[in-house]
């Protein structure tokens, strides 16, 4: 396995947003399809709601709660398994622009690709920033669930 590198937390935005209430979100990578529902719902609630949501966007349920949420007016968290990118799509300009995105990695920039390691990294940094925590979906057996045995969490 190919040890990462950890150093210090980079920033991209508004790091008061840190200063605020979180929740985070995470999910395995393979959910029920009234899971997906039940996550875009929440995402939605959230939104409306100007929730501040801390969340990667690796699983396929991670891309499209951080999409939903992206599309909002409120505070918003983005952490990496990867190192930061050099460019942004519009959206995620125009969100730091505005000041409610902040993306967050704990990786070097040459960190260009995702492994279960910086995913673990990554869900463990969302799980220690979050006041509370939202899960989508929890395979069983698998890391997410190991990294939230012991941590106090709600489940869609």
């Amino acid at each position: 396995m190919m040890m990462i590198k950890k150093v210090t937390m980079k920033y991209l935005g508004n790091k008061d947003i840190l200063n605020g209430r979180k929740t985070g979100f995470l999910s395995s990578q393979k959910c029920t399809a009234d899971v997906v529902l039940k996550s875009y719902d929440w995402a939605k609630q959230m939104r409306t709601g100007g929730k501040c949501v801390i969340t990667g966007n690796h699983s396929q349920i991670e891309k499209d709660v951080y999409e939903i949420l992206l599309k909002g007016k409120q505070p918003l968290i983005l952490v990496l398994a990867r190192g930061l990118q050099k460019r942004y799509d519009t959206s995620v300009k125009k969100a730091i622009d505005e000041g409610r995105l902040l993306v967050i990695s704990p990786f070097e920039a040459n960190i260009n690709r995702v492994t279960r390691e910086g995913a673990l990294v990554r869900n463990k940094l969302i799980i220690e920033l979050a006041d509370e925590m939202m899960v989508g979906y929890i395979t069983e057996g698998g890391q997410l669930e190991e990294i939230l045995k012991n941590k106090k969490h709600l489940t869609l």
